[in-house]
């Protein structure tokens, strides 16, 4: 029997993978992050499933349900949003489960910086723009970031940026990015990508602050930086082009392509 941490995607019911429905449709006790998973990736649960909020339980009355069901010989399927590997919470809890000999598999889901980049169809990493994705969040009360991960010190490499949470945090955030971006970066707030109410707001670092209220703009906002939202391409990558050859296909003479 086992612990299966399912990624339940962004929001949207069919953004969850399929190996990840297919589980919640056989699997009959369910855990789910009702903060953050929406009531509408439940409809893949099996009919008779018993599912409990995990916003309402500590850690110790999740593993109690966790030790009951194994006791019992049933499947547990624990439902985070996004993937797991990212602000999941689910160290401590594979801690807890290793504690207690139950065994335990990972489905990887689509993270919410994923979602935000396609809903402002855009490509996170360009060339000679940036080849790097931060992803990274603020200090809040549940968990402090490093003082060497603050929001100013990644800055620093002037890499696409992607925040979470950074919604009531937007003033603090401007701040620290544009002490070394230039105010000119275009900047994008995603709220709730993929859900019904998602909302965008595309500016630059210079004017995002005079554009919007942070008050319309809550814990469930993606921010994402950096030159590569820029529309347009200031360089090609070779993989694609005639004359490049790589494993998979051999490419044209630079004299063919000319002619």
């Amino acid at each position: 029997m086992k612990v299966y941490f399912i990624g339940a995607g962004p929001g949207a019911a069919d953004l969850i993978t399929v190996r990840g429905a297919k589980l919640l449709s056989q699997i009959k006790v369910v855990l789910y992050a009702g903060s953050l998973v929406p009531l509408s990736v439940l409809e893949h649960c099996h009919k008779d499933a018993i599912v409990h909020n995990t916003a309402e339980l500590s850690l110790e009355q999740q593993v109690a349900y966790f030790e009951d069901a194994i006791k019992r010989g049933e499947d547990v399927a624990r439902v985070h949003s996004g993937d797991p590997a990212i602000y999941g919470a689910t160290a401590e809890q594979m801690h807890r489960l290793d504690l207690l000999g139950i065994d335990y598999e990972v489905v990887p889901g689509v993270s919410s910086f994923s979602a935000a980049a396609a809903t402002i169809k855009r490509e996170l990493t360009k060339p000679d723009v940036s080849q790097t994705v931060i992803l990274t969040r603020v200090s809040g009360r549940a968990s402090k970031v490093p003082e060497t991960e603050s929001i100013e010190y990644l800055a620093r490499h002037k890499a696409t940026m992607c925040i979470f949470l950074s919604g009531p945090h937007l003033k603090q955030i401007v701040d620290d990015l544009l002490k070394h971006y230039p105010e000119a970066t275009p900047v994008s707030l995603v709220y709730r990508a993929s859900w019904p109410d998602e909302r965008v707001h595309n500016s630059t670092l210079g004017a995002i602050l005079s554009e919007t209220e942070v008050k319309d703009w809550k814990l469930t906002t993606m921010m994402l930086v950096g030159d590569v939202l820029k529309k347009g391409v200031t360089s090609t990558s070779r993989l694609y082009a005639q004359e490049y050859s790589h494993l998979f296909r051999a490419g044209l003479k630079a004299e063919t392509v000319c002619d």
